[in-house]
């Protein structure tokens, strides 16, 4: 599933192509994603001039006059950039032409993802309950904390809570709390003030790595070039049960939490 750094590298992909131009023509080939694209999409944004393309938790919103048109990639979704479109292919969903001859595809093989509107002042319920970014002052060690002291579940599960913070989806979750020096198994409010403030750098750190080596590429994901991620070439636990940990050789172990695999160092994390 991509997550924050996918999105994140495939909106600086797009940025540069996206904004500034008019979007000359909105083409849905199918609308059956994970909600429907609205059959009047193409009313909203044809002839509008993309303002900003931002991001948002997982999403991309691509600001116009009077909205965003949201997009999310659900499990396999892409966003890729053609300066030629080649020929229309099965999967793909939904095609934004700009004025100077560019073509945005979403393709999403399992159709998890979302292409929608969201009016001018209007907060869409899909962000509406989302917290803070992992990179804004506001998460730091003394909020993580606070937010931490009443929860009886596992660490992990409360990091991936996108109430918490938004954007730490389970590969990075595992691969912060391994730089942190956490086991994903401890109790959330067990988490002292200064561990809370290490976890919030590990995040950071992590989140930063992957989108600098353009996300990670498990499967289907790949950024607005068609280019695969390659962090995951230098996991330190996820995806690696039994193999020796890079840091002591002690085997890494693996476990269910939150009905999401979950990997860690029985040494290196306390």
């Amino acid at each position: 599933m991509p997550e924050l750094p996918e999105v994140e590298t495939t909106r600086r992909g797009v940025e540069p192509h996206a904004v500034g131009r008019r979007i000359a023509a909105l083409r849905i080939y199918d609308r059956r994603l994970r909600w429907p694209v609205p059959a009047d999409l193409a009313r909203h944004v044809t002839g509008q001039p993309v303002r900003a393309l931002t991001r948002r938790s997982k999403y991309l919103l691509f600001e116009l006059p009077h909205g965003s048109l949201l997009m999310h990639f659900g499990m396999t979704g892409t966003l890729r950039v053609h300066t030629r479109a080649p020929p229309r292919k099965l999967h793909d969903h939904v095609d934004l032409e700009l004025d100077d001859g560019v073509v945005l595809r979403f393709r999403d093989p399992r159709r998890f993802g979302a292409v929608l509107w969201v009016p001018s002042g209007v907060t869409h319920p899909l962000l509406a309950a989302l917290g803070p970014e992992p990179f804004d002052a506001a998460f730091d060690g003394q909020a993580l904390w606070e937010g931490l002291r009443r929860r009886t579940g596992p660490i992990k599960a409360a990091l991936m809570d996108n109430k918490l913070v938004v954007g730490v989806g389970n590969i990075y979750a595992n691969e912060a709390l391994f730089r942190a020096g956490i086991r994903p198994t401890l109790r959330a409010s067990a988490l002292s003030r200064p561990r809370a403030a290490r976890l919030v750098a590990a995040v950071r750190d992590v989140l930063a790595e992957a989108i600098a080596k353009g996300g990670s590429t498990l499967r289907d994901y790949v950024d607005s070039r068609g280019e695969p991620g390659y962090f995951q070439l230098g996991y330190y636990v996820y995806g690696r049960e039994g193999e020796p940990c890079r840091v002591c050789g002690t085997p890494i172990r693996a476990r269910m939490i939150g009905q999401r695999n979950s990997f860690w160092c029985p040494r290196c994390q306390r």
